[in-house]
């Protein structure tokens, strides 16, 4: 009885342990099948049992009733611990298929990824490819036109920053005049282009600095015939900016230094015009 109860323990053990293979399972069955088998043959016992007499067989009686319920509990228990080890069973088996499925998914969201850079990289490619040759076409007429301005002539270049202002670009045009002067500050157009490039600021009607460039062809180049006209400018300038006896000094003097000049007599005109 010892060694049954024994043996009913360690299966009993063995069951909630969890082991959910199949092999334990195998285990489990043989053991309660061998509990079966066991309490079958201890009912053949006890049915021998009835010749004994009334005391013994109420003895045996009693210990095979608790035998028997200590068989029928560990019974119990053991189909109850194999029903869990079925159950655990299939839960592993859907958590396997889970993990099957988790890992397929990145591996294919990984390759997805890996085509759209692909994809990304070859269009990026192209830009480049296209912005590089922009690039050298950029530089090459940039070095033509690097070597136009070369070989271009100092009249040349004066002749153009006019024409760019009488063609309604002062900007540019002052660009030109003031990369002349700066190139060829002794050469007989310097004052010339520096009246033009008053006539840019003026025509913009940034009449400070346009008063300031006509005031370098007065001081930088006294013997110029482009004086007179600058003074001219500059008192008109004098007038825009509301400073009238500025403007009315630079008109007289226009008359008493260069008496014979054109400029003497629209100074004149000025004059009667500011009383």
């Amino acid at each position: 009885m010892r060694f049954t109860t024994g043996c009913l323990a360690a299966v009993f053990l063995l069951a909630l342990a969890g082991c959910a293979s199949k092999g334990d399972l195998q285990f489990l069955q043989h053991d309660t099948d061998e509990l079966k088998t066991r309490f079958l043959t201890m009912e053949r016992d006890f049915a021998g049992l009835k010749s004994e007499t009334r005391e013994g067989m109420d003895k045996s009686l009693k210990e095979y009733q608790k035998e028997i319920s200590l068989l029928r509990k560990g019974a119990a228990e053991l189909q109850a611990a194999l029903d869990s080890a079925r159950v655990d069973m299939q839960v592993m088996a859907g958590k396997v298929d889970d993990s099957t499925l988790l890992a397929k998914k990145p591996a294919e969201d990984l390759a997805f990824v890996k085509e759209n850079m692909e994809r990304r990289l070859t269009a990026l490619d192209g830009r480049i490819a296209s912005q590089a040759k922009e690039l050298d076409d950029l530089r090459k007429k940039a070095a033509e036109a690097q070597a136009r301005e070369v070989q271009i002539t100092p009249d040349a270049l004066y002749q153009k920053g006019v024409d760019t202002f009488k063609e309604g670009n002062p900007q540019k045009a002052r660009e030109l005049l003031l990369k002349f002067v700066e190139q060829y500050p002794n050469h007989e157009l310097a004052a010339n282009a520096r009246y033009w490039t008053g006539e840019t600021y003026y025509s913009e009607k940034i009449y400070d600095k346009a008063i300031l460039e006509f005031e370098k062809v007065i001081k930088n180049f006294p013997g110029k015939e482009k004086v007179p006209a600058a003074m001219l400018k500059q008192a008109m300038a004098f007038k825009e900016l509301g400073d009238v006896t500025s403007a009315r000094y630079v008109l007289k003097k226009i008359v008493a230094d260069f008496p014979l000049a054109a400029e003497a007599g629209l100074a004149k005109a000025k004059l009667k015009e500011l009383k």
